[in-house]
This record gives C-alpha cells, sequence and structure tokens, in this order.
C-alpha cells in the first residue's frame, strides 16, 4: 500500500503521524511511505531521517495524488480539501461532531475515514489515551499559569501559602483528561473536585486518591453551586464521537468569580461550556463575563516531541494493520478498526455521529 504523511498546518502544530522507525517497519512489510518535505521536523524527525528510514520525501501535491492511505495527526483544513482524492483513505483524528463542513467533504468525495478518538479496545479508546493523559496533564498547568494577575486572572497562587488557602479546581468527567488533571492539579496543591455521572467511576478516583480528591456526581445544580468558588474549571468530558453535552452556561459564569480561568479539553468535540470555542496556541485565550477561556483545540501540541512518540507507538499497529490487510478487509475482520470507521462510501458509519448529525438537521 502506499501511504502519505502530510505536514501538518494547524496553527501552531507540530506533531508528525508516523516517525522514521515507523516509517521503517512499514516499509519493511512491502509498502511504500511518501512524507511531506519538513513534515517531522517539528518533533525533531528531520527529512534526512526518514530518507534513511526508506520514505520518499515529497510535496503536499505529489503525496496526496499518489497516497491510498492518508495518516495525519489533526483533522483536515479546508486548507488540505482539494488535495483529497475520491475513495481515499484517512486515519486521523477527525472530531466530526463539530464539523459539519469536513464531514460534508468526505461524504462527497467517499472517503473511508476512521477516527483515532473513535476507536476502541473492550472499553478503553486506546488512540485517544495518550493524548488525553497529556492534554489532562497540561490543563491545571495552563489554569494555573492564567491565573496569575498579568494575564487577566485573579491573582491567587494556586498552591496558596501558610495562613492563605490554595486555588479550588473543579474538574468536570473522571476519565483519561479529568484523572490525569486531577494528579497534577493535587500535585499543585490545589483544592480539587471531580466530578462524574458513574459513581463507579467516582469510587476509583476515590481509591486511586485515597480520599485526598473530593468526588460529586455531576448533576446541573451541583455544577451551579461549585463553579461559583471555582478558580479552575476543566471540562473532560467525553462522547466518543459524537457532540460533548453542554455543562456550563453562559448565565452561569455571571456567578463565577471574575478572574477564574476555564480550561475545556473538550472543545475538540464542541466543549462542554457554552461560551467555548476553539483557539490555538498563539492566540490561546479570551474572556467572556470576566471568565478567561483556554481552549485550545490541540493542547498536546505544544509538547510535540513527547505526544509524537506517545501518539505513534499507539497507532502503528493499526496503520499495518490497515496497510497489509487492505482497507475492505480491515473493515470486515478487525473489529477495534471498524469501530473507528467514521465515514465510507458517502455514508456515515459511526453511530455517535449519525445520532449527533440527525439531531443538528432537526433544529
Amino acid at each position: 500500500m502506499v501511504i502519505g504523511v502530510p505536514k501538518e498546518i494547524k496553527i501552531e502544530e507540530y506533531r508528525v503521524s508516523i516517525t522514521p522507525s515507523g516509517v521503517e517497519e512499514l516499509k519493511r512489510r512491502g509498502h511504500s511511505v511518501y512524507v511531506e518535505t519538513g513534515a517531522g521536523e517539528g518533533s525533531g524527525f528531520a527529512d534526512t531521517d526518514y530518507l534513511a528510514a526508506g520514505a520518499l520525501i515529497a510535496d503536499k501535491v505529489t503525496l496526496f495524488k499518489e497516497a491510498e492511505l492518508i495518516v495525519k495527526v489533526k483533522e483536515l483544513l479546508p486548507e488540505e480539501f482539494s488535495f483529497v482524492r475520491e475513495r481515499q483513505a484517512l486515519f486521523t483524528f477527525l472530531h466530526l461532531a463539530p464539523n459539519n463542513e469536513l464531514t460534508k467533504l468526505l461524504l462527497h468525495k467517499k472517503v473511508t475515514s476512521f477516527g483515532y478518538e473513535t476507536l476502541r479496545k473492550g472499553n478503553t479508546l486506546p488512540l485517544l489515551a495518550p493524548m488525553s493523559e497529556i492534554a489532562g496533564s497540561m490543563a491545571p498547568l495552563m489554569g494555573a499559569y492564567y491565573l496569575q494577575k498579568i494575564h487577566g486572572g485573579s491573582g491567587i497562587l494556586p498552591a496558596g501559602v501558610p495562613g492563605v488557602k490554595p486555588a479550588k479546581a473543579l474538574i468536570l468527567g473522571a476519565g483519561v483528561v479529568g484523572t490525569n488533571a486531577a494528579r497534577i492539579a493535587l500535585g499543585l496543591g490545589i483544592d480539587t473536585i471531580i466530578m462524574d455521572m458513574g459513581e463507579e467511576r467516582l469510587r476509583l478516583i476515590d481509591g486511586l486518591f485515597t480520599g485526598r480528591i473530593k468526588t460529586l456526581l455531576l448533576k446541573d445544580d451541583t455544577i451551579r453551586n461549585e463553579i461559583r468558588d471555582a478558580d479552575i474549571i476543566i471540562g473532560a468530558v467525553l462522547v466518543p464521537g459524537g457532540k460533548t453535552p453542554m455543562l456550563v452556561t453562559r448565565e452561569m459564569l455571571k456567578t463565577m468569580k471574575r478572574g477564574s480561568v476555564i480550561v475545556d479539553v473538550s472543545v475538540d468535540q464542541g466543549g462542554c461550556v457554552e461560551t467555548s470555542r476553539p483557539t490555538t496556541h498563539d492566540s490561546p485565550v479570551y474572556s467572556v463575563e470576566g471568565i478567561i477561556h483556554y481552549t485550545v483545540a490541540n493542547m498536546p501540541g505544544a509538547y510535540p516531541r513527547t505526544s509524537t512518540l506517545a501518539l505513534t507507538n499507539a497507532t502503528l499497529p493499526y496503520i499495518t494493520t490497515l496497510a497489509d490487510k487492505s482497507i475492505e478487509s480491515s473493515i470486515k475482520e478487525d473489529m477495534e478498526l471498524r469501530s473507528a470507521l467514521n465515514t465510507c462510501n458517502g455514508e456515515i458509519m459511526h453511530a455517535a455521529l449519525k445520532e449527533t448529525v440527525k439531531s443538528e438537521s432537526e433544529t
């Protein structure tokens, strides 16, 4: 199979979807790999590293023209739409639920698209997990940074000092993002509360952190009560393939302390805060009702070396399966890859995405 690795063009996105060692493995299996010029530089991999591994270095036009399977990190942006061929295959973070424009393109061109974020292995999301770990670990750090008065924050030191209370963090969701956010927040000395709809998950959190983190059921009235004195709110909820439920309304922001910070990690899937909209690393924050919003849609891109190595460790086995078996056979024979299938032959294949598109068309 011919595989294409484009250079990411999202603002301040430095990750790459296949490392030189990954190219070497694919070449060993008899496949060809086109890598766009400079694709790995942001993660510390030079074109010469890819050439030594057996890759063909090409421009974007040639790469999309030749490749049967395009492997990326982030979703296709409008500037890339014209390069996509009819019935090409795509393997990347798709996040289609809030992205009608990309969904329509994939359907129109009958692209077979697989989303990292929807691939399931048992009850886990193995391709989303490493990036969720990084984003979750980053969230309290970003919240703490923007609490500084010079950045518009309230001026509260997250850890506090003797005689002065620490900051309070409220984490919405106790999955991979929420758990890692809680771990870092606790390490920073922040008074931390984590909320989730599942009592079993909250018991797990309670045991994991030996009661040092408070746990509450995720309910509207509880959120309303807790955000009033929260200094950092971290949105960490996920509906795989579907749009994130809105948990914090604009009206709720008016009850919060001015200069508090929202870090909405779930913004990729629409966000769990009504006032969230995707931002970029070069302009990461904005303020609504006096509340700072950090809503960068590719948070792990800030640490590309770590993120690239962690992501490609997880994705390479699936890329080799797609290449070895063919796209069609992989869909039929591999349950995990089938769970990642979002579009195929002009149809939406993922149930949650289909439900999201249907509900939005009816409103």
